[in-house]
């Protein structure tokens, strides 16, 4: 393979408040944290990673990019990511949607699926 994804890279206002808040959502840990970026993963050689750099502005509009979750209990880790600090966001998606968008605590969408088995289901 000529290329991998390595990291997913944030935005962040708070820093350190939006890559611990990631790191509990994806039961990652803080791989490395210094005052411009903090870096979480499920192991240090675990790809693709997620690194958090410090922006002075807040998010101001909508995602051209957003993070597709797939638990094994859709209900449940709705239930359990909101308990971190998420908020429900309409963005149109209609009552028959199969699958719930969230926002993290900087107003980022992202959304929980239903179980999923592969890239394609």
């Amino acid at each position: 393979m000529a290329v991998r994804m390595y990291h997913l890279v944030v935005d962040s206002h708070d820093l350190p408040a939006q890559a611990r808040f990631w790191a509990e959502v994806l039961d990652w840990r803080i791989l490395y944290e210094d005052e411009h970026e903090i870096v979480i993963g499920a192991d240090e050689r675990a790809l693709p990673g997620m690194c958090f750099l410090r922006v002075p502005e807040k998010k101001t509009g909508k995602n051209r990019l957003h993070i597709d979750l797939t638990p094994d209990d859709r209900d449940a880790e709705v239930a359990r990511i909101i308990e971190l600090g998420a908020t429900r966001v309409d963005v149109g998606q209609g009552e028959d949607a199969t699958w719930v968008v969230l926002a993290d605590p900087e107003g980022n969408e992202f959304c929980v699926l239903r179980p999923k088995a592969t890239l394609i289901d």
